[in-house]
């Protein structure tokens, strides 16, 4: 069965407390100074993935026509999957006070640098961060192609019905469809009426693809230019995915009139994932989920500060924490897609 969300009644207190639990977290972490910005280290990160970004493609047209591209393909793979981690701080306003400049940094990022609809990925991410793991409101668990509960994998037709069966065997394969699959959602996102920004948007997303086929066709034999992308844009699709699937994938989720309050919310629908600073580089800060999605806009190298803070303060107040490890994650992720396809594996099905 799909574990559903319940919510826990925190302990009785001596004294009712000031504010709602939410409330008085958040004024544990702004006394901590959690929330204050950090501009150096942006400068540095931001300046460190361009210049890997730009690097790679130096190599590139050093290298010329040679099977050793394929090692670049696999190393831009790494930069663009920073650059998406990069864009998704952008958009949370971590960087930049205004939105004005984090849009222009998030297009600049996400349609130039990367080939993805910063506008489009917004608006869903937007939605996510506001119903995480509602199985009717959160776009992440809508059954495009898998199927996230039981009672969706019974109303699947259609490719969700046949890939839920054996959706677990099938997701890290999946995951090498993701870098196609964002441009191709990027170029449909586009002809959506409700697109702000459209013309910057469709211009930076056009050059994106005009440069990269031209230099993949300019500089490589057809067998070398085809086989440089699929490369690319697999490792890029699995690196992402495996970035965004211990967050959520395998939590309780919500239906229907769920509304625990914010802080239930967030914290029983996300996943921590344990770990030092190489975890937190190659994660984009993401492994403290239930941290970020409580303040979306603190700094990342404030999360892991952060931590403490919410972990005890969750304990006190008899909120469950889930925190694992990077592996054991995926085990809980792949388990949870596997019983969500049960039904369409019956006999009846």
């Amino acid at each position: 069965m799909t574990t559903r969300l319940e919510t826990p009644s925190p302990p009785a207190a001596a004294a009712a407390p000031v504010g709602s639990d939410f409330a008085r977290l958040s004024r544990r972490i702004i006394a901590a100074g959690l929330l204050k910005r950090r501009p150096g280290y942006y400068a540095v990160r931001l300046s460190a993935v361009s210049a890997a970004f730009a690097g790679g493609w130096v190599v590139f047209f050093a290298l010329g026509d040679s099977w050793w591209q394929l090692a670049v393909a696999v190393f831009l793979a790494f930069v663009f999957g920073q650059m998406a981690l990069v864009t998704h701080d952008v958009a949370h306003m971590q960087v930049f006070r205004r939105r004005r400049p984090s849009g222009v940094g998030g297009r600049l990022f996400g349609n130039l640098g990367v080939g993805m609809s910063y506008g489009w990925w917004m608006d869903k991410h937007t939605r996510h961060h506001a119903h995480p793991n509602h199985e009717e409101l959160d776009p992440d668990v809508a059954p495009d192609i898998l199927v996230w509960s039981q009672d969706q994998a019974r109303a699947a037709t259609g490719l969700p019905r046949f890939i839920g069966r054996y959706q677990a065997q099938l997701f890290f394969p999946l995951l090498t469809l993701e870098g196609f699959n964002l441009r191709v959602a990027s170029i449909r996102a586009l002809r959506s009426p409700t697109m702000k920004h459209w013309g910057s948007e469709a211009a930076l997303l056009v050059t994106h693809i005009g440069l990269y086929l031209a230099a993949l066709f300019l500089v490589l034999s057809p067998g070398k230019a085809l086989a440089f992308p699929l490369v690319h844009q697999a490792v890029f699709g699995v690196y992402l995915g495996c970035t965004f699937a211990p967050n959520h994938k395998g939590m309780p989720t919500l239906t229907g009139d769920a509304r625990p309050d914010f802080l239930r919310r967030q914290v029983l629908t996300s996943r921590n994932v344990r770990g030092g600073v190489l975890t937190d580089f190659l994660l984009g800060g993401l492994n403290h989920q239930i941290e970020h999605h409580l303040f979306p806009s603190m700094p990342t190298p404030h999360l892991r500060r952060a931590q403490e803070i919410v972990r005890a303060y969750c304990a006190e107040i008899g909120v469950p924490y889930h925190e694992t490890g990077l592996l054991r994650s995926y085990v809980e992720a792949l388990r949870h897609l596997r019983r969500a396809g049960e039904p369409l594996r019956s006999p009846r099905a």
